[in-house]
């Protein structure tokens, strides 16, 4: 894999930054960014056969449908928009590997959310965007990709930063694809949020950092998921692994990968070496004069495809892409003013 500096010859692009009203982003978004949802649409086209995305796309939307998913307008629309089958079918897909911590920052200002995305699809780290939205509780960033409805990781300066890893796949057979089935058999089952929306509502509608644990604590979910928070004091963080309706909670600082860390729970781990990851993160620290010195196996892995790092009290934020073959996108580096969100806030009140 090549490494930064490997590459440090080359022109990397920039991440693309836009800023667009809450109601209806996902849809803004495509409006600005059309050719580069094509291009992941045409990628994952060569990492699952294009006749399973049309039958995932038909099962998908007949799922979403029935459980009356509130975001399904918004995926339809998308769908007619690029003219081919799959935005349903990657609008509640979740096929990916995750490291993440959430702790306080090394000056003791506040607490921090590292965030690394693992993902076999290529185009992922060099087609990221980063998107403020602007809501009525404060601008938030998501990083995220045009055609995409829900949150994977964001930040809400003057709030909290979230990520969500997925979670371990059951083992009720032993048999890695039965029990894929099994595991898909029983999302279909259910009618209530996928994680990515959930973590959508949180960031649309939590006030704090209390209200999002208690959010992402208490609702019932279509699958079982980790999300890892931060907020603003650096005591405010935590790791809540969920079921659909269980939650365990872990205070920070924590760091989760893709296995559970509740001792009593069992699942198969996701991803490339979960347990090595996790204690690798577990002794990292972000620095924003180098936001991402501590990106190195087996956190980064040949599926990485992007980095984070966020502290939502400061409101800074760097991200960087990558992909199989080393950096994607130079490092773009975002800072919002909290007490000025803050006084807009309390004035639209």
């Amino acid at each position: 894999m090549a490494t930064a500096a490997s590459r440090a010859d080359r022109s990397l692009p920039t991440i693309p930054q836009h800023a667009v009203a809450e109601r209806g982003w996902p849809l803004a978004l495509l409006d600005l960014e059309q050719a580069r949802a094509e291009e992941l649409l045409e990628a994952a086209g060569r990492l699952v056969p294009r006749p399973l995305i049309a039958i995932g796309d038909r099962l998908s939307r007949r799922w979403l449908l029935r459980s009356g998913n509130r975001y399904l307008a918004e995926i339809d629309a998308i769908g007619h928009r690029l003219g081919q089958p799959g935005a349903c079918f990657l609008n509640v897909s979740y096929e990916w590997g995750c490291t993440s911590r959430s702790g306080a920052s090394p000056n003791g200002g506040g607490a921090q959310l590292l965030r690394v995305l693992d993902w076999p699809n290529e185009g992922i780290g060099r087609n990221v965007v980063a998107l403020t939205i602007d809501s009525p509780l404060g601008p938030w960033t998501n990083l995220t990709w045009p055609g995409f409805t829900g949150v994977i990781q964001a930040s809400a300066p003057g709030r909290f930063a979230i990520a969500l890893n997925q979670a371990p796949m059951a083992k009720p057979t032993g048999m890695l694809l039965t029990d894929w089935f099994a595991a898909r058999l029983k999302l279909w089952k259910s009618d209530a949020l996928p994680p990515a929306h959930l973590l959508r509502e949180v960031f649309e509608s939590a006030p704090n950092y209390a209200a999002a644990r208690e959010m992402l604590s208490q609702r019932p979910l279509a699958a079982p998921a980790i999300f890892i928070l931060a907020g603003l004091a650096p005591e405010e963080g935590c790791v809540i692994e969920r079921r659909e309706r269980q939650a365990v909670v872990h205070r920070a600082p924590a760091v989760a990968a893709n296995h559970w860390l509740a001792p009593k729970w069992t699942g198969r781990p996701r991803g490339d070496d979960s347990h090595g990851r996790a204690r690798g993160m577990a002794a990292a620290h972000g620095d924003f004069a180098q936001p991402f010195d501590w990106l190195r196996p087996p956190i980064l892995n040949r599926f990485t495809r992007l980095a984070l790092l966020a502290e939502p009290a400061s409101g800074r934020l760097a991200v960087q892409g990558w992909e199989r073959d080393g950096v994607a996108t130079e490092v773009l580096r975002l800072e919002t003013p909290v007490q000025a969100v803050a006084q807009e806030v309390a004035q639209s009140r």
